[in-house]
C-alpha cells in the first residue's frame, strides 16, 4: 500500500511523456480533417466542426504517393538486408576470429563513425557517377551498404554469446556459418530484429543524400516526393489540410512496422541480444 503513490506518480508521469511523444501525430491526423480556416483559428479547436476525410484521398491523387512508397520500402528493405548480413559478418571477424590487426581494423571501423555524414557526400557522389549510378535503385542502396552503427551494435552482442557454445561447436566441427546461423543467430534475434528495425526507418526517412543522387520523379523517396508535393500542390504552405493527410499517410508503413516488431525491440534492448 505503501508503494501505491509512487507507481501513481510514476504511471502519470509515463502517460505525460507518452501523450507528449504522440500528440504531434495525432495534432497531424487532426489538421489533415480541417479546412485552412479551421487550422489558422485561434484558439484552435481539437476536433473539425466537419471532418475533411476526402483531403486523404485528394492528396493521394495528387501525386504518384505510391511510387514514393514503393521506391522508399524497396530501397530501405535492400539495404536492411545488405547491412544486417555486412555487419554480422564484420563483427564475427572481430569478436571470433583471431587474426593480427584485428583491434586496430575495428578500431578504424568506429573512427569512420566519427566523419560528419556530409564530408562523404562529394567523394560518394563522384564514385556513383564513374560507375553510372547516379539516378539509379542500385546507386541508392549501394551507397548505403555499411553501416558503422550496426558493426558495432552486433559486436556488442555477439561478445556476449557463450564462448563455450562456439568452441563446443568447433570441435563438433562446425564451419563458420554453420556458428552463425545456427549459434550466434538464435541469441541475438532480438538484435537482428532491432537493428533492422533501426536501419529501415533511418534509410526510409532518409532525405538529404537520396535528393543528391535523384533526378527523375519515378525514383524519388517519399521524403523528397513529399517535399515536391509540398511545393507544389501544397502552394509552400497554402493547401495545410492536403499536406498534413499526405504526411499522414507516409508515415503509416512505419507505424504498421512496429506494431509488429515491438515486442523485439524491447527485447533487444532489455537484455542487449541475448535471451533470458
Amino acid at each position: 500500500m505503501k508503494k501505491a503513490p509512487v507507481l501513481w506518480v510514476k504511471h502519470i508521469v509515463l502517460i505525460f511523456f507518452s501523450l507528449s511523444m504522440v500528440f504531434p501525430f495525432l495534432w497531424m491526423v487532426i489538421s489533415a480533417l480541417k479546412t485552412k480556416d479551421e487550422i489558422w483559428q485561434f484558439p484552435p479547436t481539437l476536433w473539425p466542426n466537419k471532418p475533411m476525410w476526402h483531403h486523404f484521398a485528394d492528396a493521394w491523387a495528387m501525386a504518384p504517393f505510391n511510387q514514393y512508397i514503393f521506391n522508399s520500402i524497396f530501397t530501405a528493405s535492400a539495404i536492411v538486408l545488405i547491412q544486417v548480413v555486412n555487419s554480422a559478418l564484420i563483427a564475427y571477424a572481430v569478436t571470433q576470429l583471431r587474426f593480427k590487426g584485428r583491434n586496430l581494423l575495428f578500431s578504424i571501423i568506429l573512427i569512420t563513425y566519427m566523419l560528419p555524414v556530409a564530408a562523404t557526400y562529394v567523394p560518394s557522389y563522384v564514385i556513383l557517377a564513374d560507375f553510372n549510378l547516379l539516378d539509379t535503385y542500385s546507386g541508392l542502396i549501394l551507397s548505403n551498404a555499411a553501416s558503422v552503427f550496426g558493426i558495432f551494435l552486433f559486436r556488442q552482442a555477439f561478445l556476449q554469446v557463450p564462448k563455450e557454445l562456439i568452441e563446443a561447436a568447433r570441435v563438433d566441427g562446425a564451419r563458420h556459418w554453420t556458428i552463425i546461423w545456427k549459434i550466434i543467430f538464435p541469441t541475438t534475434k532480438a538484435t537482428f530484429i532491432t537493428f533492422s528495425l533501426i536501419s529501415f526507418v533511418q534509410n526510409y526517412n532518409n532525405y538529404l543524400w537520396p535528393t543528391l543522387i535523384t533526378r527523375s520523379e519515378s525514383k524519388y523517396l517519399i521524403t523528397t516526393g513529399l517535399r515536391q508535393f509540398f511545393i507544389q500542390e501544397g502552394a509552400y504552405g497554402m493547401q495545410w489540410p492536403l499536406i498534413m493527410a499526405a504526411s499522414a499517410f507516409t508515415v503509416l508503413p512505419l507505424l504498421i512496422l512496429f506494431v509488429f516488431v515491438q515486442k523485439w525491440i524491447i527485447s533487444g534492448i532489455s537484455d542487449q541480444g541475448l535471451k533470458g
